[in-house]
């Protein structure tokens, strides 16, 4: 199978997908047959279509394009995930599918199986929730920026970087990315 394949990992799989094959069919080989050959040829069909369904996938890719640079995570993340966390689990839903994954209204209350009124509330509930607590977190720890590595412990930022009060509130950017 390695010279069939040219990769050891996945002549390995090949043949032990023959051999759970073989083994589920145990009882259907005669005294007489052999079962080496049976699992040869079970083994190569399977690294057969493993290619076919590799090179169709790297060919999907090629047709997709050129994948745009998407930012890695800002240094607000970790308080956005933590305040998530806080709200209930209905309007943690409702906010990520919406904000996050950019659902439509409609598609977020197809997706949950509730009305779209019901996720609209669920939204606008969530993001005041959202906003409550992060803006106790700003106010019962003024340094928690700190440790994300937004101002220095000089305590001035660095250059070119916009002060908090120049900042928009954290829940606000978030209704206005998606609005």
């Amino acid at each position: 199978m390695y010279l069939l394949t040219g990769d050891f990992a996945e002549a390995q799989d090949s043949v032990q997908e023959a051999f759970v094959r073989a083994w589920s069919r145990r009882r259907r080989f005669v005294d007489g047959d052999e079962p080496e050959a049976w699992i040869r040829t079970v083994a190569r069909r399977v690294a057969v279509s493993r290619w076919r369904s590799a090179r169709s996938g790297l060919a999907a890719w090629r047709r997709r394009g050129v994948v745009p640079h998407v930012p890695g995570p800002g240094v607000e993340t970790p308080l956005i995930v933590a305040a998530l966390q806080r709200l209930s689990e209905e309007q943690r839903r409702a906010i990520v599918l919406h904000h996050l994954c950019d659902r439509s209204v409609e598609q977020v209350a197809a997706e949950t199986g509730v009305p779209s009124g019901t996720v609209k509330a669920r939204l606008s509930r969530g993001r005041t929730a959202l906003r409550q607590i992060l803006e106790e977190a700003d106010v019962s720890h003024p340094g928690s920026r700190q440790e994300f590595g937004s101002t220095p412990p000089s305590g001035e930022p660095p250059a070119g970087t916009p002060r908090r009060s120049d900042r928009q509130n954290d829940s606000t950017t978030l209704e206005r990315r998606h609005a």
